[in-house]
């Protein structure tokens, strides 16, 4: 049985290795100019916006600051990661599309059933990027509204946390999906399908997420971790409508 964890260390020393690590330059350099961007702004703004939620707390719960400051922080920190995962995904997807294709070459001794050249990968990439933000900001609105709702904001730093699993493994493992002509919808019935190994990707990708810097040269890793995982745990679910294809051996 091939875990998430044992996925995410393959996947970073496959894509360092001597035939793939040419693919891996491109996006981490992308990564690395919103990076510094995006911390620059957050670094600028975040005393205000915390100083700002501290303010909306009614005074009947003032003797409950010390549980809902640091309550607050967190789900700050939480919609910061959002807001940066996205867009760092919106703009690396051309690449790390391309690199679940060679991956998958690599790894598997066969071509994706959709194999495409970068320019026609990267479109579609960014096609359904847009895709993934359709299904993801909706829901992610919701949780925001919860984080600033009194009492009710308590549990906000946990559905935060499930969802940026959930959130971690639809973006990574919709890679070598997309590549493999898998909807998006069949996708996320797939990953629900196989909900722990689902959600404990997700999961090590979210922490990987929040490591500064380092998480730009090991999310390149994730994306050969998610062709491990489709190829182990996912490609052999029956698609919709249809019954399930033999493994092949």
């Amino acid at each position: 049985m091939l875990d998430a964890f044992t996925a995410l260390s393959r996947g970073t020393r496959l894509v360092y290795s001597r035939g793939l690590r040419r693919y891996v330059f491109l996006p981490i350099l992308a990564n690395l100019v919103v990076y510094a961007g995006m911390l620059a702004y957050v670094l600028a703004h975040f005393g205000g916006w915390l100083d700002g939620w501290m303010a909306m707390v009614p005074t009947w719960l003032d003797w409950l600051s010390w549980l809902i400051w640091p309550l607050f922080l967190l789900s700050l920190v939480v919609i910061v990661f959002f807001t940066f995962t996205l867009v760092t995904h919106l703009i690396a997807a051309p690449f790390y599309g391309f690199l679940a294709e060679k991956v998958e070459r690599e790894v598997t001794g066969r071509a994706p059933l959709d194999d495409r050249g970068f320019l026609r990968a990267g479109v579609d990439a960014l096609g359904r990027e847009l895709v993934k933000l359709g299904y993801i900001l909706p829901r992610m609105a919701v949780l925001f509204v919860i984080s600033w709702i009194p009492v009710v904001n308590l549990v906000a730093p946990l559905l935060w946390a499930l969802f940026s699993a959930w959130t971690m493994a639809i973006t990574y493992l919709d890679y070598p999906m997309d590549n493999n002509q898998v909807s998006f919808r069949d996708m996320r019935r797939r990953l629900a399908a196989r909900r722990w190994p689902t959600l404990s990707y997700g999961g090590w990708v979210m922490l990987i997420t929040f490591l500064p810097l380092a998480n730009l040269f090991l999310l390149p890793g994730a994306v050969a971790a998610a062709v491990l995982m489709w190829d182990r745990h996912y490609r052999d679910l029956a698609p919709l409508g249809q019954a399930a294809p033999p493994r092949a051996r």
